[in-house]
């Protein structure tokens, strides 16, 4: 048998949140059941979910809120959004943050299913395309693994590999550093700008094996990696 995918449900309704877990866990998924959007939050970071079902309206901190957090983290992850709501512009706001699929309630469990499913299978898809080759390091996004020659594989930190990612998709340009600081820390004030320093310092020396890739400081704009 495939090992279980696992889901965070964030659900402050205690029988739907139960329902719904039980629901899930009978097809074979591994469900994490928070009750409010702070809860939720820490369990996404201890546990490293592959999918967030989360309610809109939560205590404590709003889904709307979580997956904007979570998004800073994480680009891939797909988010699913419960609501009672009704209006256009929720529905609207939800997508622009980052979610990938809307379900109003009440719903059928064999709905939230199939769109779980189908969002499952196009992370799939696109994680395994998000396997990039720079010089001679194959960086494998998804599992934030940075490998050598097909030797040697360095495991990166959350953040060190969305820099990475970041300067791969940008290579012998300039990466604004006012951009991919409010995208990846969440703003641009010093104190950010300095730990983004220190996050480029770690990954020159990951990439020094191959002497044709280099990452230079373009003074006053950013950080460009020459390949």
């Amino acid at each position: 048998m495939s090992r279980p995918i696992t889901i965070l449900l964030a659900e402050d309704e205690p029988a739907l949140g139960l329902i719904i877990k039980e629901s899930l866990e009978t097809r074979n998924f591994k469900v994490l059941l928070c009750e409010n959007g702070d809860k939720a939050f820490e369990t996404y970071k201890k546990f490293n979910p592959e999918l967030l079902v989360l309610d809109v309206m939560m205590p404590k901190k709003d889904g709307f809120t979580l997956a904007k957090e979570i998004r800073i983290l994480d680009e891939i992850i797909p988010i699913i959004f419960l609501t009672a709501k009704s209006q256009t512009q929720d529905v609207v706001e939800g997508f622009t943050i980052g979610g990938n699929d809307y379900l109003k309630k009440p719903f059928s469990m064999e709905e939230l299913i199939v769109r779980i499913n189908n969002l499952l299978n196009r992370t799939k898809v696109q994680r395994e395309a998000d396997i990039l080759q720079i010089g001679n390091f194959s960086f494998n996004f998804p599992k934030q693994e940075l490998q050598y020659k097909n030797e040697l594989t360095q495991q990166l930190t959350h953040r060190e590999a969305h820099l990475l990612f970041h300067l791969i998709k940008n290579k012998n340009q300039v990466l604004d550093r006012s951009l991919i600081l409010n995208k990846l820390w969440g703003n641009d004030d010093f104190f950010s700008a300095r730990s983004m320093d220190v996050f480029i310092t770690k990954l020159r020396k990951k990439i020094s094996s191959d002497k044709n890739l280099q990452i230079i400081n373009v003074r006053g704009y950013g950080y460009k990696l020459i390949c």
